[in-house]
């Protein structure tokens, strides 16, 4: 119960969510406390079972059914669950110990049954029970062996039809197809447990072919396909160890299967698993295998991951750069991660010469990875090569002329002890880049962030005056000047109060306060408190039916 307490309703649920599960204690019905566990249905546009897990070995926990919950979410409604739960905390210890003097019991009277008793009561909730009665028959038919009744089961097991509504399962019933579903992975593992193993090798390939043919037809937000994909990989590979079969058959079928499309990779199988199952002989051909296919089709992803794979296990490094130079991508990236291949090799000298490869062949400068250029960069730093690093970050400005690239730039040239130089050259590119820019720009020139970012507040305003700023950044400009210039500052906040005075909500009234309180700044400074005072007494009277604003503006003293 430590774990169960209203703070961690609410960081698990977040503010929203909990504020609104509060609203929901009215309708939390039926709880039923259990061992570590407490459930109820909770009544909303739908009734949903919720249910908490008060002590798991990630603390608490809930799963919901309704549509917010099966995303994953604390909702609201196990919220209003656990604080129904709070609420009647004295009670709680005795209710879990009942509960399980209640699993004790019925454990004993099941245990004191004889056996036809137990069938009697077995098929009693057989008769009661459809998934139970068919959950039993699929073990049945893996327990004798009935490979035909196993297979027709699975079948059914995976046919979307008794849930789907227009040849589709919508979200609300694929959580009843998935468990239905999962069933077939039960019955084969129990094939391999009762020493069918080959049989079982067989189904599970048959059942990743209908699972993936099947999804194509269920909405899996929730993934529980996919984990059951997983889970029937677990199961095929369990079987082949428990088989052996032919190393040969084995090695085609994995690389058939890796490099098909079939199963959506529901089930990635990843061949290297294999490897105590395949031996040399089966490795060796799946290595042959995979070169063939890759040679075939370099850019094929598929058969591109294949090679790597099998190259990387083998510790063949210039098997796995081949892989990535067969196909190198204009931007650059695939240079970059050969170089750190190599580096992590302990092959520096060609490290360094492919990172320089992919600038040079970079088909664009402007969109080269970024990546790239700074791992490039840190190179040329580590070995002296200042003046390198400079060349390539300013063409690397020139390209694409940002803050950020400005920003690295000066850190470059400071490092080589050039930056004056340079930064009168890159500022003459940042005054002709924002006078050709100067109409039709999206937000404003870089010139004026850049020279704000260098702390020249003098010139940023002269060029904010000479070729246009965006409003973020005559804020900033205002910002910096309100204790110099109080005058030039006041006029900046009282145009950026003007359009807000005519919209409507919290945040919009959190920015206009801070201009207020910014607009008493710069008064105070020139000594015009009284013209401040009746500014503010004005808005008050056209903004007074706003009053989370005039609330706000309450608490600041406005």
């Amino acid at each position: 119960m430590r774990g169960l307490t209203e703070a961690n309703l609410e960081k698990l649920a977040g503010s929203r969510s909990f504020d609104r599960g509060r609203g929901y204690l009215d309708a939390v019905t039926g709880v039923e406390v259990g061992d570590g566990w407490v459930t109820a249905s909770v009544h909303g546009t739908e009734r949903y079972e919720a249910e908490l897990a008060l002590d798991g070995p990630g603390g608490l926990s809930g799963e919901c059914d309704c549509p917010y919950g099966m995303e994953g979410n604390f909702c609201k409604h196990l919220v209003a669950l656990g604080l129904t739960v709070l609420a009647q905390r004295e009670s709680l210890p005795r209710q879990r110990k009942a509960a399980r003097d209640r699993a004790h019991d019925l454990d004993a009277w099941l245990s004191a049954l004889s056996q036809p008793e137990l069938l009697a009561l077995l098929r009693e909730e057989i008769d009661e029970s459809k998934q139970l009665r068919r959950r039993l028959e699929l073990r049945a038919a893996s327990a004798r062996g009935d490979l035909a009744a196993v297979r027709s089961r699975i079948r059914d097991l995976l046919d979307i039809g008794p849930f789907a509504q227009y040849g589709y399962v919508e979200y609300a019933d694929a959580r009843a197809y998935a468990d239905q579903a999962g069933q077939a992975v039960s019955a084969i593992s129990a094939l391999t447990g009762s020493g069918r193993a080959a049989d079982a090798i067989a189904l599970a390939r048959e059942t990743m072919r209908l699972l993936a043919e099947a999804v194509e037809s269920v909405d899996d937000s929730d993934g529980r396909l996919g984990q059951i994909g997983a889970d029937l990989a677990d199961a095929h590979l369990d079987a082949c160890r428990a088989a052996r079969p032919d190393p040969e058959e084995l090695a085609r079928w994995l690389v058939g299967h890796a490099l098909g499309d079939t199963d959506e990779g529901l089930t990635d199988i990843d061949p290297l698993d294999y490897e105590d199952v395949l031996g040399e002989e089966g490795m060796g051909v799946l290595r042959k295998l995979a070169v063939e296919a890759w040679r075939a089709n370099r850019r094929g992803w598929a058969e591109k991951y294949l090679m790597e794979r099998q190259a990387r296990a083998g510790g063949d490094v210039d098997a796995v750069i081949a892989v990535y130079a067969a196909d190198l991508a204009p931007n650059g990236h695939t240079h970059l991660v050969i170089a750190r291949e190599l580096d992590t090799a302990g092959r520096p000298v060609e490290a360094l010469s492919w990172a320089e490869r992919g600038i040079r062949e970079a088909e664009d400068l402007a969109t080269v990875d970024t990546a790239l250029v700074d791992h490039l960069c840190e190179r040329y730093a580590q070995v002296a090569r200042h003046a390198d690093a400079v060349a390539l970050r300013r063409d690397h400005f020139g390209a694409r002329l940002s803050l950020l690239t400005y920003q690295q730039l000066r850190a470059a040239a400071r490092a080589a002890e050039c930056w004056p130089a340079e930064r009168e050259a890159a500022l003459a590119l940042l005054r002709a880049d924002a006078v050709r820019r100067r109409e039709g720009w999206y937000g404003g020139p870089v010139l004026v962030d850049v020279l704000l970012d260098d702390k020249d507040t003098h010139a940023a305003w002269q060029a904010a005056t000479d070729t246009g700023a965006d409003d973020r950044q005559w804020l900033s400009l205002a910002d910096q000047v309100r204790a110099d210039r109080p005058a030039d500052a006041l006029g900046v906040y009282l145009r950026l109060t003007e359009p807000l005075l005519k919209q409507t909500g919290n945040d919009v009234y959190e920015q206009l306060v801070g201009l207020l309180l910014s607009i008493r700044d710069c008064h105070r400074s020139l000594g015009t408190e009284d013209e401040f005072a009746v500014y503010v007494a004005n808005l008050r009277i056209t903004q007074r039916r706003k009053r989370n604003l005039m609330r706000l503006m309450d608490e600041h003293g406005l």
